[in-house]
């Protein structure tokens, strides 16, 4: 269901890694991603849904099992929505790409994940107001 360049990205960066359809959606599963220093958990699993035009269609969203806070209790931007899928509660992080930012036959999920990587450092940077 993936094409191959985000097969071989996965294999090597996410062990474990698993693809499900679900409600007309690619759900890939990254389970135990490393979160960076001042978050409130070290890992947590990530939930991709791609929609099934992609890699022509860009990812929309993130979303994250258990939740992802800061350590000093301020809010991340855009992360207050929770949803169920596979019987389980996820937080979404709701991020969308510019126009043009995602360049199909060039970006695949290791650029996308790359995005994911940078606002997880950022969320972790961010002090309280």
């Amino acid at each position: 269901m993936l094409p191959p360049i985000d097969e071989a990205h996965l294999t090597e960066r996410a062990p474990g890694f698993s693809v499900t359809p679900d409600g007309g959606m690619i759900c890939v599963l990254v389970p135990g991603l490393q979160m960076p220093p001042g978050l409130s958990v070290a890992a947590a699993d990530l939930l991709l849904r791609l929609s099934p035009g992609y890699p022509d269609v860009p990812p929309d969203m993130w979303w994250f099992s258990p939740a992802v806070h800061r350590r000093d209790g301020s809010v991340i931007r855009a992360t207050e929505v929770e949803e169920n899928y596979f019987g389980r509660v996820w937080q979404r992080w709701s991020r969308h790409l510019e126009p043009g930012q995602w360049r199909s036959g060039i970006d695949s999920l290791e650029s996308y994940l790359a995005l994911v990587h940078s606002e997880l450092r950022t969320a972790a940077m961010a002090q309280a107001a």
